[in-house]
């Protein structure tokens, strides 16, 4: 007898300011899940946050026209994990089931898809998804309070602050004050909630510190204003796993610009990844125990990529974020340290569902009644 198919819903796009970077991601993935294993669903989320489905959603969606596509909706009920299509027109609305689904894998950067809101549905709904959950996505997603759990658990951060839009709206000099009292210059300016390198800005000067902190605002309410290193090394780990997580050996970015912005990361081929760092075996040893000791703290779950920042002259090294859902485009480094250490891509992808999957029936075994004992 032929093995079942497991459903597979990928969802991509989303309304955050990493949309095109998430269609990039969900093409890799999409060209590499197998077909013979997986009977795949693609979700297309507009930057609106409506949902559509269609044999070619990706493709209708990086056009920008979903007029070909059907609308979508996930009830948030535990058990009913069809995906129904909306019909109707002048608010005469109604529900056909379209397909069922086995497990969801979001493909998707970002506020409403990496922070844990988009876990919080699935959760209700109680399907399978890949990645972490709403602790760890929410935890992991806000730069500041990560910061905050990583220092209670003694792993190591660059000093930081945190800073309201609303503050700066009101008096930015004295914001700007306050930031200065966290270090020296270079400070980066960064939305607390947002990857990618979408809104974050080096900077040198009072005059850039401004600049930084307007752009940032443009992004998010909480801003975070870090110290930063003046000459330091950009090292990522990769980790994989549920309770007994792993860590590949990290690999080094040689930005093409001053730092590793938007533009070094996707619009440019300047950028190099060298793979595995060229760092002393001690190094890359401590590298690997905190990215695990950090993915843990947050409960993070399936994967996760850590991000470092190294001190050229010392070899200090400082904890700077983990992406619950980082890039899969075919640049990005999570999937190529994986390979690296022996798991191609396409297994790589076969693992994180077996992850999920996992993790549901975890999740399963807990009670949500209360029966007391007679």
């Amino acid at each position: 007898m032929t093995e079942k198919k497991i459903r597979v819903g990928v969802c991509f796009g989303g309304r955050s300011g990493e949309h095109e970077v998430s269609l990039l991601s969900a093409r890799s993935v999409l060209a590499n899940l197998d077909t013979n294993r997986y009977e795949i669903t693609q979700i297309a989320i507009t930057h609106e946050g409506q949902w559509f489905c269609g044999a070619n959603a990706l493709e209708s969606l990086n056009r920008g026209s979903v007029a070909d596509l059907e609308r979508v909706l996930l009830l948030a009920e535990p058990g009913d994990h069809y995906l129904y299509t909306l019909r109707g027109t002048d608010g005469n609305f109604h529900l056909e089931k379209r397909t069922e689904l086995d497990v969801i894998f979001p493909v998707l950067h970002g506020t409403f898809g990496e922070d844990g809101t988009l876990q919080g549905l699935l959760e209700l709904n109680g399907i399978a998804y890949v990645g972490a959950g709403v602790l760890g996505s929410a935890v992991g997603m806000d730069k500041g309070l990560f910061k905050q759990v990583m220092r209670a658990n003694n792993l190591p951060v660059l000093d930081w602050s945190i800073i309201d839009r609303s503050q700066v709206e009101k008096d930015i000099q004295a914001v700007i004050d306050a930031c200065e009292a966290v270090g020296p210059y270079p400070l980066f300016t960064k939305p607390a909630n947002l990857g990618s390198s979408v809104g974050i800005t080096k900077c040198r000067t009072r005059s850039d510190l401004m600049e930084g902190l307007m752009e940032a605002c443009r992004y998010d309410r909480r801003i975070l204003v870090e110290k930063g290193l003046s000459n330091p090394r950009e090292i990522e780990a990769s980790v994989l796993g549920n309770d007994q997580p792993q860590a590949a050996l990290p690999g080094e970015v040689i930005p093409g610009e001053d730092f590793y912005t938007y533009s070094a990361k996707y619009l440019s081929d300047n950028s190099q990844l060298v793979i595995p760092a060229p760092l002393p075996e001690s190094v890359i040893d401590e590298i690997r125990r905190i990215a695990v000791a950090a993915y843990k703290v947050i409960d993070c779950a399936g994967m996760a990529r850590v991000d470092f920042l190294l001190d050229r002259q010392t070899l200090a090294i400082y904890l700077s974020e983990v992406n619950t859902i980082p890039g899969f485009t075919k640049i990005s480094m999570y999937p190529k340290l994986w390979e690296a250490s022996g798991l191609k891509y396409s297994a790589l992808l076969d693992r994180l569902i077996e992850l999920a999957l996992e993790r549901k029936g975890d999740r399963d075994r807990t009670e949500f009644v209360y029966r007391r004992n007679a």
